[in-house]
């Protein structure tokens, strides 16, 4: 009879994308990340399982099968609670489960969803974080599922630290001066994704999925403050991961390899004339971490003339003076400075800095 499509294929149709439903989640979590900004409303998945995603929607990965508009709901509740959520799809047939990665700060950044039969037990998840990076205080924090993932022993957690202390702990890869630009940007809607590897406290290392987004928000002042909203999430381990960053790419061989005894380089947003990573080993003395006693700094007296090295990279590609930095004790020690400019990508610049003892001569024993 009749020639048009009917209640059969139809029902097809969304056979078809239950099918794709089942094939694609139905065993692994959904990582879907909620960091919000203007044009960036819509959630959107970092992760299938243990695969990254480069922030796709969620009809991508689900198509727009029955459940697609539980999912959304169930992310939407999560993110605006910030409470784990246990539901049933609308048609009744699917228990969904969903948990929150929230900061130390209260945000929410990502949901873990799932979805499967009633009394079906979820599969195992792997770990995930969320964090953020204050772009205006130079300072950062994490979350309790981030210090699980580090791995760092309850007496050791701290709820804030400043920029450079992220890096102490990443392997990172060929994209890591995009990653900084980022950050020194400071621009709302820019955005980073990587698989970097995570040096854990007991040494071992895990390659990680990390996705983060650059948003304004309202800080303690009432000001409007840049904040990189992100996520970590482990991936395996190092060997079996076939996109975890090599341990050390060709551009960190050569830096390596000029690296001088008595002399650490570091990279420095030269607008903010703060630490953004150290390239050798942190220079002994000089306080750069937030350890809670003595914050990093510049002598007051000697910001002018850091301010005019900084002016001076606009015309020369070398600088060079001494300036005093707060030390580990809270006193001031002079420290030579020489800094160059350095291309992040085809816009954005640091300095790479190089810090000594006035006193040190290459090829002495020490300071002298």
């Amino acid at each position: 009879s009749g020639g048009g499509p009917g209640k059969g294929a139809r029902l097809s149709g969304q056979a078809c994308f239950d099918s794709i439903w089942e094939a694609s989640v139905a065993d692994r979590w959904l990582l879907i990340e909620t960091f919000g900004g203007e044009g960036h409303e819509e959630p959107t998945v970092i992760a299938v399982g243990r695969t990254p995603k480069r922030m796709v929607p969620l009809d991508t990965v689900l198509g727009r099968g029955r459940y697609l508009d539980d999912i959304r709901a169930l992310v939407s509740r999560v993110a605006s609670s910030g409470e784990p959520v246990r539901a049933t799809s609308r048609d009744g047939r699917r228990q969904m489960i969903g948990d929150p990665l929230i900061t130390f700060t209260g945000q929410v950044h990502g949901v873990y969803a799932w979805m499967g039969d009633p009394g079906e037990a979820p599969p195992p998840r792997d770990p995930a974080g969320a964090w953020h990076f204050n772009l205006a205080t130079d300072k950062i924090g994490g979350s309790e599922d981030l210090l699980d993932l580090y791995g760092v022993a309850p007496e050791d957690r701290q709820k804030e630290r400043v920029t450079a202390e992220a890096f102490g702990r990443l392997i990172t890869n060929a994209d890591e001066a995009a990653a900084l630009a980022v950050i020194v940007r400071s621009r709302p809607g820019d955005e980073h994704q990587a698989t970097w590897t995570v040096q854990k406290d007991d040494g071992q290392l895990r390659p990680a999925n990390l996705a983060g987004r650059a948003v304004p928000e309202i800080g303690e002042t009432g000001q409007s403050e840049v904040v990189i909203r992100g996520i970590t999430h482990d991936i395996g381990a190092a060997d079996d991961t076939p996109s975890a960053p090599p341990r050390m790419v060709l551009a960190q061989q050569v830096i390596a390899a000029e690296k001088e005894p008595g002399r650490h380089r570091a990279i420095v947003n030269h607008r903010k004339l703060t630490l953004l990573r150290w390239v050798d080993d942190p220079m002994p003395g000089v306080a750069w971490e937030n350890n809670g006693q003595h914050q990093p700094a510049i002598h007051p007296d000697d910001l002018p003339a850091a301010k005019q090295m900084s002016a001076g990279l606009a015309t020369s590609s070398r600088v060079e003076g001494v300036l005093r930095l707060r030390s580990v004790t809270g006193d001031w020690i002079p420290v030579a400075v020489s800094a160059n400019l350095m291309l992040l990508d085809q816009h954005t610049t640091a300095a790479l800095v190089t810090v000594s003892d006035p006193n040190y001569t290459p090829g002495a024993d020490g300071p002298r």
